[in-house]
C-alpha cells in the first residue's frame, strides 16, 4: 500500500459562470479517482469549488476559471478577483480558462505575450480587447506550462482530460475519455468553426464589396476588380479592407467560398467535385487544399465527421 498523493484543484464558481461545467469538472476529477484506484495509481485529486474569495489564500494545484454564458460578468470582472488570481499563479498554481473564462484570466494580465485559445466566436472581441496576447482560436487547448486555455463552451472537458493527463497519467485520461465516451484523440476547433464576417466597422467601401463577394463568391473576382468597383485605388482599398474585416480580400473570399462549400457538404449529397465547383473552384486539388488550410480537414473527412451517411 502506497500513500495517495494529492492534486488540489480550485473551481472558481464566479457570479454568471456555468454551472454544468463547475460540477462537472467536480464529477470528472471523482471518475478519475475511481479509474485510478482500479490502476493502483497513487494519485489522488482533490476539488473545491470555490463559491467566495473573501478570506481565502490560494493554496490549490491548479485553479480553474470556467466558461460563461454571461457577457456582462465575464467581460468586466471585479479587481479583488483579478488580483487574487494573480496572487494565486505567484504561488505557484496553474492557472485555466475555458471559453471566456479567458477574459477574466486575460484582465489579470498574465495572458500578455502568450500564445492562448478561447471559443472561436469570440476571438476577435478578446483580441481587440486584449491585444498584448496571442490568439489562436483554431486550437482547442493551449498548454503553456503555468497557463493553459481551452476554447469551446464544452472545452472544460478537454481541460479536465489534459489535466488528468499530466498529473496522473495519459493512459488514465484515455480511460476516463472511454468512460465518459469523449474523444481522446487529437482534434482542432477549426473544425467546428463558422466564418462570421465583421460588418461592424462602418466603412461603408467595404460593406458594400463584402456583399458583392457573398453574393458573386462563385465567380472569378481579382481585388483590381474590387478596387476599381469601391471607387478606391488598389492600395487605399486593401489597407481599408484589411483593416475593417482582418483579411486580405483574397483570404475573405476563399473563407466564404469554403463556409458555402461546408454547408453543402452538411446538407446534401453532391459529391465533392460538384460543391468545389459550385463555390468557385473548377481546379479540385486546389479547392482540396484551401480546404484543408481553412478547417483542419480534408473534404471527405469534414463529411463523415459532421454527416450521418447512409
Amino acid at each position: 500500500m502506497h500513500n495517495n498523493k494529492q492534486v488540489c484543484i480550485g473551481i472558481l464558481n464566479y457570479s454568471g459562470c456555468l454551472q454544468s461545467a463547475v460540477f462537472g469538472l467536480s464529477e470528472l476529477f471523482l471518475l478519475a479517482n475511481r479509474i485510478g484506484q482500479q490502476e493502483d495509481s497513487n494519485i489522488q485529486f482533490e476539488t473545491s469549488i470555490i463559491q467566495s474569495i473573501d478570506n481565502q489564500r490560494p493554496h490549490y494545484q491548479v485553479l480553474v476559471i470556467p466558461p460563461s454564458l454571461d457577457e456582462q460578468t465575464y467581460q468586466a470582472p471585479p479587481a479583488d478577483l483579478c488580483d487574487w488570481i494573480v496572487s494565486a499563479h505567484q504561488a505557484g498554481t496553474i492557472i485555466c480558462s475555458a471559453c471566456a473564462g479567458a477574459f477574466i484570466l486575460a484582465a489579470t494580465g498574465l495572458l500578455d505575450a502568450r500564445e492562448v485559445t478561447t471559443h472561436w466566436g469570440l476571438a476577435d472581441k478578446l483580441s481587440t480587447r486584449f491585444p498584448a496576447l496571442v490568439l489562436n482560436s483554431e486550437r482547442i487547448l493551449v498548454n503553456d506550462g503555468d497557463i493553459i486555455t481551452a476554447g469551446g463552451i464544452m472545452s472544460w472537458v478537454d481541460l479536465g482530460l489534459e489535466l488528468v493527463a499530466q498529473f496522473s497519467h495519459p493512459s488514465i485520461m484515455r480511460q476516463l475519455g472511454k468512460s465518459m465516451v469523449v474523444d481522446t484523440g487529437e482534434r482542432e476547433q477549426r473544425y467546428y468553426t463558422r466564418f462570421i464576417p465583421r460588418r461592424g466597422h462602418g466603412d461603408q467601401a467595404v460593406l458594400q464589396i463584402q456583399q458583392y463577394i457573398q453574393i458573386n463568391f462563385h465567380r472569378a473576382i481579382s481585388v483590381t476588380k474590387l478596387s476599381e468597383m469601391s471607387f478606391l485605388t488598389e492600395r487605399t482599398f486593401l489597407r481599408r479592407f484589411v483593416k475593417a474585416t482582418g483579411l486580405k480580400p483574397i483570404e475573405y473570399l476563399q473563407r466564404t467560398r469554403i463556409q458555402k462549400a461546408c454547408d453543402l457538404i452538411e446538407s446534401s449529397t453532391a459529391s465533392i467535385e460538384s460543391i468545389a465547383s459550385q463555390v468557385g473552384y473548377e481546379d479540385i486539388s486546389a479547392f482540396r487544399k484551401i480546404f484543408i488550410r481553412i478547417t483542419g480537414l480534408t473534404p471527405r473527412d469534414f463529411r463523415r465527421r459532421f454527416t450521418r451517411e447512409s
